[in-house]
């Protein structure tokens, strides 16, 4: 169920109008540095989605340490964003920056491999279960190669994706369900190269028998899951949907792919390792690396084999692996491999994660206590380190219902009033994600500007 947008718009307007003000005024280097790239970037800005930052203009961060960064006005910001999970380690983390640059200094990109590169596939292979690792720059690139491979060896042609699931800028994933219960292109989908119903069959999460469906048409070579949706609100999964999603693949003969690239809040394993989950592949990427670019895709023995089988030429060797679809020069750098190797490691190790999720919880519950105390009709739902409110009563149990909930303007108001008080949360929705030097304080600083932002709105 929705509770539909917030009713007082005049007030909304009203608010939000003082919060601009407020703005302006308090950041006027930002606005020159942005009227200045203006000349040369469109809408000043190095890509076009942050222009939905809340402002009339970006803020330019200065520096950036643990969980707070400085902007080039000298305000000093709690970071809850952490770059939408790229810097769930903090901000610079001393043992990473120190392999990085170490590396740099040796070299940065060579095509072919360092000592780093097995170190790094190992201990993803301890904390995922998968034993086979493959390196990439992005979670993005991990996400279309799993899917061209998995295309190589079950020979079909399409996937299934979930609705308003989010896997980077992956083609296939961009398609949503029409009223009628049809694929389609997801609204705002750019120079989509073929109909999406040509690639994609789109399923809601926690929808069991839509999803035995797709699977019993024999077309599908994938499903392409986040083990819990984080990019349209938190939505969890039901009991037993994750056991139901492994049976049906295993049923239709079809893959099952779980992206962790933000659900690596739950666990050093993420909920795979969690929640014993049997994918036949894993994807990861963002914070792996401590903020420098890199992503992984690890799989099973079985399909490692059965990739390495498709692969040969005549029976044996790779010789047209380069030009195939899969890879790129860049993937595996010695940078990039130096960053992961550190970060798994030293930085983002087991024994941080309780201090993450306790700060979470706290996040939680400061949220809750002002919802409570203003009877507002909103919920809050937790994930491991990361946490998020939505503007419903109940908690959503798929993409459509958490989209239908959201409010743009009011969500732009909160954001606003949090960054005009030194507070960053994840935009275009109302997450917060707690890294290992996160405190109590940050999180009370929250806590009580969320109050007021709300005391504002229903008091």
């Amino acid at each position: 169920m929705s509770t539909g947008r917030y009713a007082d718009r005049a007030r909304l307007g009203r608010l939000m109008r003082e919060e601009l003000a407020r703005f302006r005024a308090e950041r006027p280097r930002s606005e020159e540095l942005w009227r200045r790239a203006s000349a040369n970037l469109p809408d000043g800005v190095p890509m076009l989605w942050m222009t939905k930052w809340p402002g009339p203009w970006p803020v330019h961060v200065a520096e950036a340490s643990g969980a707070h960064f400085t902007d080039v006005d000298g305000i000093d910001h709690v970071d809850l964003c952490l770059g939408d999970t790229g810097a769930m380690v903090g901000h610079a983390p001393a043992a990473s920056v120190e392999a990085v640059t170490a590396q740099l200094r040796r070299g940065a990109t060579f095509m072919m491999p360092t000592e780093d590169a097995g170190i790094a596939a190992s201990l993803l292979a301890e904390r995922f279960g998968l034993p086979s690792w493959q390196l990439t720059l992005t979670a993005t690139d991990a996400n279309r190669h799993l899917i061209r491979l998995a295309r190589h060896v079950t020979g079909r042609g399409k996937i299934v994706a979930i609705d308003f699931s989010y896997h980077g800028s992956v083609d296939e994933t961009f398609a949503t369900l029409d009223e009628e219960g049809r694929t389609v292109a997801r609204r705002g989908n750019i120079g989509a190269p073929v109909p999406l119903d040509a690639t994609t069959v789109v399923v809601p999460f926690n929808d069991v028998p839509a999803m035995e469906a797709a699977l019993a048409t024999g077309e599908i070579a994938a499903v392409l899951i986040e083990p819990a949706m984080t990019n349209i609100g938190i939505v969890l999964p039901d009991e037993g949907w994750h056991e139901a999603v492994r049976a049906a693949c295993d049923a239709a003969g079809a893959l099952l792919v779980i992206d962790e690239t933000h659900t690596l809040c739950a666990g050093p394993g993420g909920m795979t390792a969690r929640d014993g989950l049997r994918p036949d592949a894993v994807v990861v990427g963002k914070t792996i690396a401590g903020g420098i670019p890199a992503g992984a895709y690890g799989t099973t023995a079985e399909l490692a084999s059965r990739i390495r089988a498709s692969l040969a030429v005549d029976g044996e060797g790779l010789e047209d692996i380069d030009v195939g679809g899969v890879g790129g020069t860049l993937a595996g750098n010695a940078a990039s491999t130096a960053g992961i190797r550190a970060t798994l490691s030293e930085v983002l190790t087991a024994e941080v994660y309780p201090g993450m999720i306790e700060r979470a919880t706290e996040w939680t519950a400061g949220v809750q206590a002002a919802i409570d105390e203003f009877e507002v009709p909103w919920q809050v739902t937790q994930l491991g380190a990361r946490a998020e409110y939505s503007f419903r009563a109940t908690p959503p149990r798929d993409g459509r219902e958490a989209a239908d909930a959201d409010d743009f303007e009011l969500q732009q108001y909160l954001h606003l009033h949090a960054l005009n008080r030194g507070i960053l949360i994840t935009p275009f929705h109302n997450m917060a994600l707690m890294c290992p030097a996160t405190t109590s304080a940050d999180v009370a600083r929250h806590t009580a500007a969320f109050r007021e932002a709300v005391a504002s709105l229903f008091a």
